[in-house]
């Protein structure tokens, strides 16, 4: 599939990286289908391109890169939701925001993807634990590699 982004033009992305969010983000409700892109081989960050408005896209990456306990509480409704019966088929990720010079991480708001049907959905904790701007790291700072296999 072609889509246009305002970042990088026009991108050829392949089916199995497109992510549905029935519900859409939280603030961007009707923007549906996003495509998952690289930033760099082995980065642990990726774009999260909507599909249907080229200027909206998040930066995300694995929560787990920076904090190995990070465990987001699935209700079962949500797994129902997203076609999974548990925990197991599913990736997490995170939206990374800059703040100053700290790249932080929103662990309130995880992103939940069924890894099979690319059904996704965004949780909003009340987890005092988690904030949405937790320190992930110093811009500029060589990022974490992404984990493979």
């Amino acid at each position: 599939m072609i889509i246009q982004t305002s970042r990088f033009g026009q991108l050829e992305v392949d089916d199995q990286r497109l992510i549905k969010f029935d519900q859409g983000l939280l603030g961007f409700p009707s923007f549906k289908t996003y495509a998952l892109i690289q930033t760099g081989e082995g980065s642990g960050f990726y774009w999260l391109q909507s599909v249907e408005c080229e200027e909206l896209a998040f930066v995300v990456t694995d929560p787990r890169l920076f904090m190995a306990d990070y465990n987001v509480p699935i209700k079962g409704e949500d797994l129902t939701q997203i076609g999974l019966k548990s925990v197991d088929g599913s990736q997490v990720f995170i939206i990374v925001n800059k703040v100053g010079e700290m790249l932080t991480g929103n662990l309130q708001g995880p992103l939940v993807i069924n890894v099979e049907s690319r059904i996704a959905k965004q949780l909003v904790l009340s987890d005092r634990r988690y904030s949405t701007r937790h320190p992930l790291m110093r811009a500029g700072q060589k990022a974490p590699l992404a984990k493979t296999g």
